[in-house]
């Protein structure tokens, strides 16, 4: 086995870390502009508060971001999942709105891909058998019986980011590795081929939910993703906050 100098390895470890930590910086610098920056649309705010009113132990952050992508996508948006994958897939971190009602229809566990990671997901891909979760603003298409049973067929809507989840077949579908029996037995949730897997008992009632045109927001702080996505950047008379 090749054994590398000491100031070799410390230099390895350097290059592939500190990219890594660059990235986290610009995201956690990114979020806390999008709590104190004022929001590009007069839609955002209200939506904002009542997201963080209806889940208070969501990070009101990420609510927040979601709340600007779905308002920059339009002004149709009748229901808005969002998943937040920087939580490990122990906890709840899967939510559930109807903007119409104002309410909270389901607060729950979700799995990512088995490429993301284990108990918490790291990596994120738009390439084909990468069986890895997509992150970024969807929009849901129609249901269907498949070979995971009832599912919900998505559109991703950002270029590079998710635009091949049809194509990849990323949908939302139960599974019986989203469960806290095996969280119990593993210590995580079981893992997908890259699809946001729910309880099976949950998936009928949720997927009717979002069906026909609704909205799914993936989070990660992922630095490069959030410069870029044109959704958390809409409208051009808005402070960019990543260039701050």
């Amino acid at each position: 086995m090749l054994r590398l100098p000491l100031p070799s390895l410390l230099f390895a470890t350097l290059v592939l870390v500190l990219p890594l930590l660059g990235q986290q910086a610009r995201a956690g610098e990114f979020l806390a502009q999008a709590s104190a920056v004022p929001t590009h649309s007069p839609q955002t705010q209200p939506l904002a508060r009542m997201l963080s009113a209806l889940a208070p132990e969501a990070d009101r952050r990420v609510l927040r971001l979601a709340a600007r992508a779905v308002s920059c996508a339009g002004k149709d948006a009748e229901r808005l999942a969002v998943i937040d994958y920087s939580l490990p897939s122990t906890q709840p971190r899967l939510w559930v709105f109807d903007l119409v009602k104002r309410t909270l229809t389901f607060k729950e566990l979700v799995a990512h891909g088995r490429g993301s990671g284990n108990a918490r997901a790291t990596a994120f891909s738009n390439v084909p058998d990468s069986w890895q979760s997509s992150l970024g603003l969807f929009r849901t298409l129609n249901s269907y019986q498949g070979s995971n049973g009832y599912s919900l067929r998505l559109e991703g809507l950002e270029p590079g980011v998710n635009d091949k989840a049809f194509e990849r077949a990323i949908v939302i579908h139960g599974a019986d590795y989203v469960d806290e029996t095996f969280i119990t037995q593993t210590g995580r949730l079981g893992r997908s081929h890259g699809c946001p897997a729910v309880r099976e008992d949950i998936a009928s009632p949720l997927i009717d939910s979002l069906k026909d045109g609704q909205y799914l927001f993936v989070y990660y702080p992922d630095g490069d993703w959030l410069d870029s996505s044109r959704f958390l950047h809409c409208d051009s008379s808005a402070p960019q906050l990543a260039s701050q």
